[in-house]
């Protein structure tokens, strides 16, 4: 349980539950160089997360009658391509790593993906009795390792008709607190039905919309206890902070209707690994090194949804696979008063 729970908290991070233990090694080769690996490592993941958490947002093109509300319980999941599992490591980018077999570069697991067999590095870093040492390393895998192939995600969403045509809508999901990792989730949306402004919109076959919603997931894992690095406040913490923007049409039928979107997503990531690491350096030396580093990641791309919603009386239940950079399949259950 803790570890799954970690890989969904800390999914933009360093993998926590499987790199760890080599926090020291890599903070030995130095901070650019750590940062380096890790910024290649959680790429991937942090995409996949931005995507995930806008999945949903909506399973019909036709607001609901004006003060209409609906609640709706909601589940994702993100598929993993085999490209996002892996990236090339340039030796030439770093200062202070290289391969035990001095190759000038190879393909190693990012935090979706699993070495297998393990790849090893040789790290060198300056001892201030010793001079000039070395260390091996061996390179953290990912949640490949698990045979997890896709990046889950749910929260309850609830939707409110103030005019005719306008629905606001929000999304949460409580922050919680589960054996040190903590997440938790927001989001607002509008969404307009353009159709609805049309003096024949009863009789007009299909509805138009147009949606923008903004969404906020942060997360954190305290590792302090886990005794794998000295120091003290050792936490890894994630900030994740996106806007959508979908065109949406549906079919307006009573019972079963069809909808699809045209969509873009902006989102933006921070990943901070917080806290005092001591590095230690041969027998007689250690270094406090706090705050270690910030990474910052910027992602956009667009997207296109398909689905149905089927209604029978104030329930429905809709279903959709939307193609992304991460393909994705939702499915929520609904209640509209």
């Amino acid at each position: 349980m803790k570890k799954y729970l970690v890989f969904a908290i800390t999914l933009v991070t360093i993998s926590v539950s499987n790199a760890q233990e080599n926090i020291d090694d890599l903070l030995a080769a130095g901070i650019e160089d750590a940062k380096r690996f890790t910024t290649d490592y959680i790429a991937p993941a942090s995409e996949g997360l931005v995507y995930s958490i806008n999945n949903g947002w909506f399973n019909n093109g036709k607001a609901p009658k004006k003060y209409g509300f609906s609640i709706s319980i909601i589940g994702n999941a993100n598929f993993i391509k085999d490209e996002k599992k892996s990236f090339v490591l340039n030796i030439s980018e770093y200062e202070n790593i290289r391969f035990q077999d001095n190759s000038p570069s190879k393909t190693v697991a990012t935090a979706l993906g699993h070495n297998d067999p393990d790849i090893t590095v040789i790290i060198t870093y300056d001892d201030p009795i010793f001079g000039s040492q070395e260390a091996t390393l061996t390179l953290p895998t990912g949640i490949g390792s698990t045979n997890v192939n896709l990046i889950p995600t749910a929260f309850v969403q609830a939707s409110f008709s103030p005019f005719k045509g306008t629905q606001i809508k929000g999304r949460f999901f409580p922050k919680v607190n589960v054996e040190d990792a903590e997440i938790g989730l927001y989001g607002v949306g509008l969404q307009q039905e353009f159709t609805s402004w049309l003096p024949a919109d009863k009789i007009f076959p299909i509805a138009i919309s147009g949606l923008a919603a903004y969404t906020h997931l942060d997360g954190s894992y305290d590792f302090t206890d886990d005794g794998i690095v000295g120091g003290d406040n050792q936490q890894v913490k994630t900030e994740v902070n996106t806007l959508l923007f979908e065109l949406i049409v549906s079919t307006k039928l009573k019972v079963i209707n069809f909808y699809g979107g045209l969509g873009y997503i902006s989102g933006k990531t921070t990943t901070d690994l917080l806290g005092t690491y001591r590095v230690n350096n041969g027998v007689l030396f250690s270094q406090d090194i706090v705050n270690p580093f910030s990474i910052k990641q910027d992602y956009s791309g667009v997207r296109g949804t398909v689905g149905a919603n089927l209604k029978m009386g104030f329930f429905s239940i809709n279903a959709d696979y939307t193609l992304a950079e991460f393909d994705s399949a939702s499915v929520g259950f609904n209640f509209s008063f």
